[in-house]
């Protein structure tokens, strides 16, 4: 179900509802292959067509939505080979984020991102996987966007935008995931200045998330053919 939270003032309503339908996406709250209509959306955000329409397009040219050849729109989804590719992607961008980020991590920014990780650790006691994707992104941009004017966030968030949807459908298997917190060994390395430390974390944390969903997700998938 998507969740659509209130509008700044000085927004407006296009800008509004792809800001909503782009977080959406990216925290899993699409399922792969679900067909995206204008007329629903709009009668779910409580705007009209047009707004809903212009979204789309972006979102399109974003990659975060499919055109099909019908004319009409859904969400795409991954296979091995594109998963196994964004997730490399992931590791290598996100890494270099982190490290070009943690000497601009002063204490607000560092008790921003234990509150973030307290709200992960809540949604994974409450098995609540759409909190848990949320709250998740939200530590690693909270992290990046620390240095000033980076210009790979943008990218970082193009690839959690084609990696939410399947990690939603991947989420079968959450109690078996997050065994160890690393958002915690990411906190302890910023204050330590250690960026050694900080990168591996951060490769972990995708590893042990995305990467380990999305294998077994795979692993199922072939198991059920191979019974068939």
């Amino acid at each position: 179900m998507l969740v659509a939270r209130g509008r700044e003032v000085s927004e407006s309503a296009k800008q509004w509802v792809y800001r909503v339908l782009r977080r959406g996406i990216m925290t899993g709250q699409f399922e792969p292959g679900d067909p995206v209509t204008i007329n629903g959306l709009a009668e779910a955000l409580g705007v009209s067509a047009m707004p809903v329409r212009e979204a789309l397009h972006r979102l399109v040219a974003d990659g975060a939505l499919e055109l099909l050849d019908n004319r009409r729109v859904r969400v795409p989804d991954l296979d091995r080979q594109s998963f196994e590719e964004v997730l490399e992607a992931r590791l290598a961008l996100e890494t270099r984020a982190a490290e070009r980020a943690m000497p601009f991590v002063d204490e607000a920014r560092l008790s921003r991102l234990r509150a973030l990780d307290r709200l992960a650790d809540e949604a994974l006691a409450a098995a609540d996987f759409g909190r848990l994707v949320e709250a998740n992104f939200d530590f690693h941009r909270c992290l990046y966007e620390a240095r000033p004017g980076t210009v790979m966030l943008p990218l970082i968030e193009s690839l959690w935008l084609r990696l939410g949807p399947f990690m939603r459908r991947a989420g079968e298997t959450l109690s078996e995931t997050y065994q160890v917190d690393r958002h915690a060994e990411a906190l302890a390395a910023i204050v330590n200045r250690d960026a050694a430390a900080l990168k591996a974390a951060i490769a972990a944390d995708i590893r042990d998330g995305a990467g380990h969903l999305g294998r077994g997700h795979f692993e199922r998938v072939a198991a059920r053919g191979r019974s068939a």
